[in-house]
């Protein structure tokens, strides 16, 4: 049965504590091994905790957006069916009742087969559908999972639908509610695993979020929900756990590893805090890591207060790998304690599909491709994001033109509707593209890979020229005579393509010779220099608007106009529209980059 939430919050508001347990697990003899002692024999226990994060909607080694097998460089696979596997293997390997099934977050959200069952066929219509990754996680077995903060882009109400759905707890010790402050998820949960001959040995599982979900998802948690940093409710509820009992405490968190944030300061809480929670908060044995979409086998990490060794493992986003976290305890003096923890990685590449959960989730599969293979126009030329990075692309400004073209529209009858529009928009994708002839939901969705939404904003053009120097930090300096290797020309410090931005309307050099925050040259609007003073609209992604990337000026700017459809489904009912997709009708050539004056290309 699924975890009843409001008998779990019931009850934390009267003992402060609130645990949320499983049903207690019998260990097999052989998992209790004696050590022979002078005087008295100790008895050991063998615990094995699995853990995936970052699934985002991959439930086969399927690519929606090129309708075919999911292949890439690397040879990886992905999906829960191969997890599945990995989970039947481990299981059997160490007898079922010695294991625990983890998740870290960012679950329903990421492909069409996601976007379907919240937009298309929503799950919380009346008599709806199951979600597919309640039904996979379900069937495969998990026992809890941390909230990610792509968990509330599709507002609270289709998240407590997926959390009523699930037959295991959604955790999240630092999601609360704005009001109260009291948790609005379960913090932790707790399993008992039985030892012949010996004590239970107790589990806790502490659910952590990302504080960054009041920044990126603003719109739907402002005033609901608050989200404290990471480290100080750990600080509170793993002295709880212990105190409850726990000989064991796992921390699921949907946090990296790096100590960095998006945001910069614009959140008193680090965004990539799992490796500080170790280092700081005392009685944590390993940490199952999230958001990252990193490979990290196994991190030790030793913390400051006790000197002991936390372990920290991340597995591949999207279901490539499963995280292995292998426990030896052993009892003594009366009490279990951790003697070592190891873990490791499992690749999905490795195994077939588990055919229970084809079985399962085939139709709604099925359903999936063939509403993004329905034909919405043609086009007249290829249009691709190969090089987008670094040319001004006609498929990236095809995006600002549907950006402005909402806004403007929107704006008609307002104060601001005299005011010129432009828009910034991102190369998200590498491989992008739309092909001549005929066009698909598929081939536009997978130019806008994310489910941002619209927002308009208001600035000035001293704060235009200062979000586009930003923007150009994107670029390693390179000296006008050195070589130019487009694999090596961008993400600059590890900025991440998403957070380079295009904006229209303007006509601009990069040079890429100068030191960064020097870069803009040439800036005009209509053809004169930029007036500093002169007022636009910016036509500006939610995930940017509300500080994503910590682009200057465009967090605090007076909004003026926002909405709650997705800008890809924007971009799909414009060339609906149109009906054809030519580039003479958005592209024009308004950035290049140079050096010293020159342009590179």
């Amino acid at each position: 049965m699924p975890l009843n939430r409001r008998k779990f919050l019931k009850k934390s508001a009267v003992t402060g504590a609130g645990v949320a347990l499983a049903g207690t697990a019998a260990a097999p003899a052989a998992q209790a091994a004696e050590r022979k002692k002078p005087g008295k024999p100790a008895k050991r226990y063998s615990l094995t905790v699995m853990g995936t994060t970052d699934l985002h909607g991959h439930v086969f080694n399927w690519d929606y957006f090129k309708d075919a097998e999911y292949a890439d460089a690397a040879g990886n696979a992905m999906g829960l069916a191969r997890v599945s596997t990995l989970v039947n293997q481990i299981r059997q390997e160490k007898g079922r009742r010695n294991t625990l099934l983890l998740d870290a977050g960012d679950t329903i959200q990421g492909t069409p087969l996601t976007y379907y069952f919240a937009k298309v066929d929503p799950i919380t219509a009346k008599g709806g559908p199951v979600h597919p990754m309640a039904q996979a996680m379900n069937a495969i077995g998990y026992d809890a999972a941390a909230l990610g903060n792509h968990e509330f882009n599709y507002g609270i109400e289709t998240l407590r639908k997926f959390e009523d759905q699930c037959r295991f707890p959604l955790l999240g010790a630092n999601a609360l509610d704005a009001k109260t402050l009291k948790p609005a998820f379960p913090p932790y949960f707790i399993k008992t695993f039985r030892v012949p001959g010996a004590p239970p040995v107790k589990v806790a599982v502490l659910g952590l979020t990302n504080p960054g979900i009041a920044i990126w998802d603003k719109a739907y948690v402002q005033g609901k929900l608050t989200f404290p940093g990471l480290e100080e409710q750990a600080a509170k509820w793993v002295p709880k756990l212990r105190s409850m009992g726990a000989d064991v405490v796992v921390v699921s968190a949907h946090s990296g590893s790096s100590g960095t944030s998006s945001y910069g300061d614009q959140l008193p809480y680090v965004e990539n805090s799992a490796a500080l929670v170790a280092q700081k908060v005392p009685g944590i044995d390993a940490i199952l890591v999230g958001h990252a979409h990193v490979e990290i086998p196994e991190l030790k990490v030793t913390n400051t207060a006790t000197g002991k060794t936390v372990v920290l493992s991340e597995p591949l986003c999207y279901a490539e790998r499963l995280s292995v976290f292998d426990f030896n305890l052993v009892f003594e003096k009366g009490r279990w304690s951790v003697e070592s923890v190891a873990a490791s990685l499992r690749n999905a590449k490795t195994v077939a599909d588990d055919p229970k959960i084809t079985r399962l989730l085939k139709d709604e599969h099925a359903l999936v491709v063939e509403y993004v293979n329905q034909v919405v126009g043609t086009a007249t030329a290829t249009l691709t994001t190969v090089e987008a990075r670094y040319k001004d692309a006609p498929i990236i400004d095809l995006i600002t033109k549907v950006q402005e073209d909402v806004v403007k529209a929107a704006l008609v009858g307002t104060a601001y509707a005299s005011l010129p529009v432009i828009a910034q928009a991102s190369p998200f994708s590498r491989t992008s593209q739309i092909p001549a002839g005929n066009v698909t939901i598929r081939d536009l969705s997978g130019l806008y890979v994310y489910d941002n939404t619209l927002v308009a904003k208001l600035l000035t053009g001293a704060q235009v020229r200062a979000y586009l120097e930003y923007s150009a930090e994107y670029f390693v300096q390179t000296a006008a005579d050195a070589a130019v290797d487009t694999e090596k020309l961008t993400n600059a410090g590890g900025r991440p393509d998403y957070n380079y931005d295009y904006v229209s309307g303007f006509s601009y050099d990069i040079d890429i010779a100068q030191a960064a925050g020097s870069r803009i040259k040439n800036l005009t609007y209509n053809g004169a220099a930029l007036d500093d003073a002169q007022q636009f609209v910016l036509a500006v992604n939610n995930y940017r608007a509300n500080g994503g990337g910590a682009f200057p000026h465009v967090a605090s700017a007076t909004e003026v106009w926002s909405e709650s459809t997705e800008i890809r489904t924007r971009i799909a009912e414009w060339v609906t529209a149109k009906g054809v997709l030519d580039p003479k009708d958005f592209a024009s050539v308004d950035w290049k980059l140079t050096r010293n004056g020159t342009p590179v290309f």
